[in-house]
Formats: C-alpha cells, structure tokens, sequence
C-alpha cells in the first residue's frame, strides 16, 4: 500500500476514411498482402503525399468532442527510425503542434466518476506490417514477409495526462474513449483487426513522492483485459524491482497474454531521438474557423449530453444513464423502447435493456444492433407488465422465447399461446386466498404472531395455487387485508 501507479496511456485510433491519410489507396482491412500500397505508401522515387480531407475533420470531430482546442495551423514532421515495414524509414507525424490540444474525457470508475485530461491527439500514418509466424519462402525455408497494405492507414494518436492511479481507472478510461470514436464514427473500434490498440506508459512512486518513477511503455495493446493484466503485471514488476535494489530502465516492452507478463522489446527513444523536422512535401495545415463551425452543426448529440438528458428529463439515476451511454447503439435502443412507453416506465426500460437484453447479448457476444429482439419488441413486452397482463417473472420467459424468435418475436402471441395472461381478478384471487388461509391455520397464527416470514410463506402458496399466474400485487395488499 506504500506503492502508487502512474499510467499515461497513448491510443492509436485508426480512421475510417475509405481511403488512406496521403494517397487515395484503400483502407479495407483482410485484402491480400501488397495489393492496397501505391507508389506514396511504398515510397517510390518522386511520388508525393496529398493529405486526405476527411482524416483532418474526423480529428475536428473527436477534439469538439473531448472540449480540446483545434489548432487553426498545424505542420507535418517526419518522425526518423528504421522498421522493415516503415518504407521511406521515417513516419509523417505531427510533433510540435499537433491539430487537437488538450480537452478532458470523463468516466466511471465503480460508481464514481473521474476526470482525466488530454495532452494532445495528432494525426500519423501507420506503417505496414511485419509477418513472423507460419510464413514460408519460395524454397519452404523460415522468412519474415512484409505486407504494405497499412501503411499509409489514418491514425490518431490520443495522448492522455499521466493523471490514472490504477489498472481498473486506465481500463475504465480505454474504454470510455473506444466507446466515444466509435459514437462519433470516427473510427470502427474493431480491437482484433488493430483498429483502436493502446500504450500503456507505466511507472511507480512511493505514496506522497512528488517526483514521477521512470517509465515502462507497454506496446499495442489490442484488448481491454489484456491491458489491466499488462498494468499489474508490470507495475508489480518495477515494484519488486526497486525493492530488490534495482533500478528500473526507460524501455519499450511488449505483453504475452500466454505467460501473463512483459518483456522487454527495445530502449524507449526520447524524442529527440527520432530527429523530427518539418516535412518538406507537406504545407501546413489550415483550418479554418469556418470549417469547425461546419463540423459542429454536424456532430450527433454527444454521451455526456445525453446522460445528462436522460436524467433531466426521463428521471434515470447517474449510474443507469452512463451505463446506457457507454455506446451509441444502446442509447438509441434504450431511447426507442422508452418513446413507445407511457411516461414515467423510462426507469423499468433501462431495467430491462441492462438487465435481461445485456445479458443475452453478452452472452451470445453480439452488439446492441445485432439483437434479435427489436426495440419495438422489447417495448410491447415491457407494456404487457405495465398493464398487468404478464408480471415481471413471466416476462422473462417470455423474452426468452421472444430472442429464440418464437411466434416472430411477437409477446402478445407467445404470451396467448403459452397461456401466460395474469390472473389479475380481485375475485379469484380473493378466493384463492380464503382456501389458502382456511388448509393452512399455523401459519396465520404464525403471522398473528408477528413472524414476517410466515406472511412470504401465504404469499408463495397463493401463487402455488394460481401457478404463478396470480398478479403479485394484488395477492400481497387483498391478503394483508384479509388477515388484518
């Protein structure tokens, strides 16, 4: 406990233009190897890069977004260092004025919100890709093969403040900015295909030390979970390091998810080490204000914006609202169920898309929009409990039914044909009470007597009695009456 972690993490968020940052090849990911790389990607002799239009105002987008300043004039480097797949051996960056300065991102961390601000976001190209593993030469012997199709990729590079203390604030961070490119369609948030991967920059102080440790850069991080092990692994690392007298070293490190641990992969460069001057091929690039303007109008309603309306005006709590934030898709689902609904059942819609619908989409890995059970759906289901023709435990089973797609996913049909309705005649279940009372006198003595629990135990052989069909309500306020 004497120990704090310091984490910075760097994002790479690549763009989802059609086409790549300086050269109008394509950007689909999985084509075969070298068929998406023109003579700009592959750095042939006289050709030159265009800078891509579209990139530069997904930028706009993401720094309204993030409340960060969008530099009216930025310039291009080039960013010197060696990699087999880095073409032209240097990378087109943006170093002393990046396009997007500052802003602040705000999340939830087990209940609690926490702030974290921004250093910068700058636009890059990606380079290509090295391939190690099960590639073989012409003549069958072991070789490393070089697939130019994503260099030359859009890429955004947000940068955030060293200002997270633990794995579960930085996972908690990782996600809240994947959740917000992909709501602004800036960028696909595809993981496993590398299009939002992570750096974690990791070091260690002891508690009340001003004074920040040397630091750890953990490389390409492609998963939420692999990230918050990474982090614990490597702080434990530097922690156990010092202790031992030894002394932690500025270095790259890769994370094997096999072994559960870093390695070390290279010395980390300080920036002057990459020899970043201006590009040459590249103007400035001049944003106007007139263009910001254009993109603002454009932007849909943000997460924060929309949380804070679904507090203001539907009555939800803090928590409920930024769960049913957390991604585009499941605002809009949740809003579509809750506009078909009388007003005030906004809270019993948000139960149910974070309760039963989470849980099956979890539980088949699908996305919101890939459910089988439409908004329009859910809602004639949640109307059903609502008017007391099903109750809560019913429409459970019934939603089952709904997203195996019995009957077309129709409740009314499925509650009709299953025989479902609710016993909700005050006369019935009047009657059924008086038999329950009249076969069981110990347990109204017991009640008499002031055990709760006896009271529950009449309630349940109600039910019995109506095969769980009696409205629970109304069987709880006729039997206290009766027995009173």
């Amino acid at each position: 406990m004497e120990w704090e972690i310091v984490i910075g993490l760097e994002t790479h968020a690549q763009l989802s233009t059609a086409s790549k940052i300086f050269s109008d090849s394509s950007t689909r990911y999985g084509a075969q190897a070298n068929t998406q790389a023109n003579e700009v990607d592959m750095a042939l002799p006289g050709s030159l890069p265009v800078m891509n239009k579209g990139a530069v105002e997904r930028a706009i987008r993401l720094g309204l977004a993030l409340g960060s300043h969008i530099a009216p004039r930025s310039i291009f480097a080039r960013k010197n260092y060696f990699y087999p797949d880095l073409p032209k051996n240097y990378q087109i960056s943006q170093f002393e004025i990046p396009v997007v300065q500052g802003g602040s991102i705000t999340f939830f961390v087990d209940g609690e919100e926490k702030t974290v601000n921004l250093t910068r976001a700058h636009l890059e190209e990606d380079a290509g890709k090295s391939l190690h593993e099960n590639f073989k030469g012409p003549h069958g012997e072991s070789s490393t093969g070089i697939d130019l199709n994503r260099a030359g990729t859009p890429l955004l590079e947000i940068v955030s403040e060293p200002e997270m203390r633990s794995a579960a604030e930085a996972v908690a961070y990782a996600r809240a900015l994947h959740s917000l490119v992909v709501w602004l369609g800036i960028c696909d948030g595809n993981m496993q295909e590398g299009s939002f991967r992570c750096d974690a920059n990791v070091s260690v102080r002891r508690k009340g030390d001003p004074v920040l440790g040397t630091r750890s850069e953990i490389k390409n991080v492609n998963s939420f979970r692999f990230l918050e092990r990474a982090i614990l692994f490597e702080a434990r690392r530097q922690i156990e390091l010092i202790e031992d007298g030894g002394k932690v070293v500025q270095e790259t490190r890769l994370y094997d998810s096999d072994l559960d641990e870093t390695r070390s992969m290279r010395s980390k460069e300080d920036a002057h080490d990459y020899r970043y001057f201006p590009d040459p091929d590249l103007p400035p690039l001049v944003i106007a204000p007139e263009w910001v303007e254009q993109v603002k109008a454009q932007m849909p309603e943000l997460p924060a914006q929309k949380r804070a309306r679904f507090e203001q005006e539907l009555g939800l709590s803090a928590y409920d609202a930024a769960q049913l934030t957390m991604s585009r898709a499941s605002a809009d689902y949740f809003e579509a169920v809750a506009e078909q609904l009388p007003q005030g059942q906004a809270k019993l819609a948000a139960n149910w898309v974070l309760g039963e619908l989470s849980a099956a989409l979890n539980r088949e890995e699908l996305d919101t929009d890939q459910s089988p059970v439409s908004p329009a759906q859910l809602a004639a289901l949640i109307a059903r409990i609502i008017d007391g023709t099903i109750s809560n435990k019913m429409a459970r089973d019934v939603f089952s039914a709904m997203w195996a797609g019995e009957h077309d996913g129709k409740p009314d049909a499925i509650i009709e044909a299953r025989g479902l309705k609710q016993i909700s005649d005050s006369g019935a279940i009047s009657a059924m009470i008086d038999e329950v009372l009249a076969a069981h006198p110990a347990i109204v003595e017991e009640y008499r007597a002031g055990k709760q629990k006896a009271f529950n135990s009449l309630v349940g052989q109600v039910m019995k009695a109506a095969k769980g069909k009696a409205n629970p309500q109304q069987v709880n306020d006729l039997l206290k009456e009766k027995l009173a």
